[in-house]
This record gives structure tokens, C-alpha cells and sequence, in this order.
């Protein structure tokens, strides 16, 4: 066999001298040699932003869906408050719903169809949330200047007015996609969420806007209502300087804390989608749009569980009593 292997190899070099030049002799012996190429990349299959909001999607929905049975199941909480809160936990509610299902269609059930409508129900959510939380201030602000006749049926009908405007407006933005207003006819259109529109986005970012400062000058407007009843309470009762400064101070920073933190968690997702389009890397849709997800976290906690009534419905749900400490707290004009 080696008498034959060599045989081979002579002949092979014979003709390759013979035949062809010096250079195509070493190009002839590269191709009998076996190229070793680099094994590929390991690519990730999914995205760790899109598993952050899904369990934030997870959190968003589990914390609202106790709001939701709790003032549900409780024939008391029926008041004008108590109707809004329960409109702000349902669109949270459905907003964490929508993050849940966008994971499950961008990495199960692929569809453009499917993605339609899971943008649909995000954008909806967020939108009836946002206009929720204005509608819960513009509650406040009346319950505060028209302290006397607040729980007249006039004001039942107000509120059930409002909660209809609300979530027909979010609806009808939540129908825009599958209507036609998206961009997957035209990539270049898309805003930094695929497939909104830059139209619709922008639309969206400036009704945020108005919104945000329509709810910054009510809680202006509470606020001196707010200094105004302390400052009366603490003269009926002879109450003490510090004690009117103290009350005063926490009322004050209790809306601040509401405020600001609305501002924070939304404000960034909205400028930047005024300034940004689908060209921009998608990490900074994520970096931004986390923390509006945030906003839906927390407004439980704001809203519903530091309510008293609440909080004995909860107390009454999960052990059967109700902590002397919470049936005998006295409400105080800082508890806005």
C-alpha cells in the first residue's frame, strides 16, 4: 500500500510540474488542504429586556387583580374614589395582560396579526391608566372645593361620565393599529414602537404632555386648598404652629411624591419618542419604556392600598379581622 501511495503522490507532483506554473502548484495544494472556519456566534433567543418586562407584565398583573376583586367584591366601595381606583387597577391590569401576550406572540406565536393587537392592548392599557390617574386628581380636586355637596348624585353621574370618555378614548387608540394606522406597509414611518406609527407616537407623547400639566396645575390648586383646611382645622382645635406646619408639610409632600413619581416613570418614554424613530437602537426603547411599566407597579400602592377602606377589605380577605390600628386611624387633611 505505501508502494501505491507513493506512486500517487509522484505522479501527482510529476504533473503538477509539468502542467502549470509555481503559482497555480501551491493554489492546487491549498485546495487539497481543508479549511477550518470558526464556529458561528452563539446567538441569544431571547431578548433579556423582553423577559424584564414580562415579568414586570407578571408583577403588574398578580398586584392589580387583588385592586380589582377587592372593590369588586365589596359592595361598600362604590363611591365616586373608589370607581376610579378600580378604572386605574382594570387598565393596569390589562396593561400587564398585554406584556405577558406580546412575549408569548414575539417568541411562540410569530404574527403580524398578533402583533397588531398585542400593541393595541399595550398602547390602550397605558392609555386608559394615564387617563385614570387625571381623572382620580380631577376627583380630588372636586372632593376638596366642593367639600359639602361631593357625594351628591350629581358627582355619581360626573364620574361615570368620565370613566366612559376615558375608556372609549383609549379604545379607539387601542383600534388604531389594526385599522390601518401602523407601518407595515412603510418601514421608514415607525416609530420606536414597532408598529405605531411616528404620527401616532408623536400624537401620543403631546396628549401625555398636556395631561401631565393639567394634572401638575389640579395638585397646584389642591395643594392651597390642602394649606387652607389645615390651617382652619388648626385654629378650631387650638392646635399648635408646628403641628399646623407639620400637617401642612406632609399633605404637601404626599402630592409631591404622586406627582413626581408619575413624572419620572413616563417622562423619559415620552420625550423620546418624540425625538426618536425606528432607526434607533431598540436598547433604548427598553431603558425607557421599563420604567413606565413601573408606574402601573406602584400606583397600587399609591392609590388603593393606602386607602382605609381598602385596607380593611384586605385585612378582612386575607385573616378574617380588621388591626385596631387601621379601623381607628383618623383621616387628616395630608391624606390626599
Amino acid at each position: 500500500m505505501n508502494e501505491d501511495l507513493k506512486v500517487n503522490i509522484s505522479w501527482l507532483s510529476q504533473d503538477l510540474v509539468e502542467t502549470s506554473s509555481p503559482e497555480n502548484v501551491s493554489a492546487a495544494i491549498s485546495s487539497l488542504i481543508p479549511v477550518l472556519e470558526p464556529p458561528p456566534e452563539p446567538q441569544l433567543l431571547v431578548n433579556p429586556w423582553d423577559i424584564v418586562l414580562c415579568t414586570s407584565g407578571t408583577l403588574i398583573s398578580c398586584e392589580n387583580a387583588i385592586v380589582v376583586l377587592i372593590i369588586f367584591h365589596n359592595p361598600s366601595l362604590r363611591a365616586p374614589m373608589f370607581l376610579l381606583i378600580g378604572s386605574l387597577a382594570l387598565a393596569d391590569l390589562l396593561a400587564g395582560v398585554g406584556l405577558i401576550v406580546n412575549f408569548i406572540f414575539a417568541y411562540l406565536l410569530q404574527s403580524e396579526v398578533a402583533k397588531l393587537v398585542t400593541v393595541g392592548l399595550i398602547a390602550a392599557s397605558f392609555c386608559a391608566s394615564v387617563c385614570s390617574l387625571l381623572a382620580i386628581t380631577v376627583d380630588r380636586y372636586l372632593s376638596l372645593y366642593y367639600a359639602l355637596t361631593y357625594n351628591s348624585e350629581r358627582t355619581v353621574t360626573f364620574t361615570y361620565v368620565m370613566l366612559v370618555l376615558l375608556w372609549g378614548a383609549s379604545t379607539c387608540v387601542g383600534l388604531l393599529p389594526i385599522m390601518g394606522w401602523n407601518c407595515l406597509k412603510d418601514e421608514s414611518t415607525c416609530s420606536v414602537i414597532r408598529p405605531l406609527t411616528k404620527n401616532n407616537a408623536a400624537a401620543l407623547s403631546v396628549s401625555f404632555l398636556l395631561m401631565f400639566a393639567l394634572m401638575l396645575q389640579l395638585y397646584i390648586q389642591i395643594c392651597k386648598i390642602v394649606m387652607r383646611h389645615a390651617h382652619q382645622i388648626a385654629l378650631q382645635h387650638h392646635f399648635l404652629a408646628t403641628s399646623h406646619y407639620v400637617t401642612t408639610r406632609k399633605g404637601v409632600s404626599t402630592l409631591a411624591i404622586i406627582l413626581g413619581t408619575f413624572a419620572a416613570c413616563w417622562m423619559p418614554f415620552t420625550l423620546y419618542s418624540l425625538i426618536a424613530d425606528y432607526t434607533y437602537p431598540s436598547i433604548y426603547t427598553y431603558a425607557t419604556l421599563l420604567p413606565a411599566t413601573y408606574n402601573s407597579i406602584i400606583n397600587p400602592v399609591i392609590y388603593a392600598f393606602r386607602n382605609q377602606e381598602i385596607q380593611k377589605a384586605l385585612w378582612m380577605i386575607c385573616c378574617g379581622c380588621i388591626p385596631s390600628s387601621v379601623s381607628q386611624r383618623a383621616r387628616s387633611p395630608s391624606d390626599v
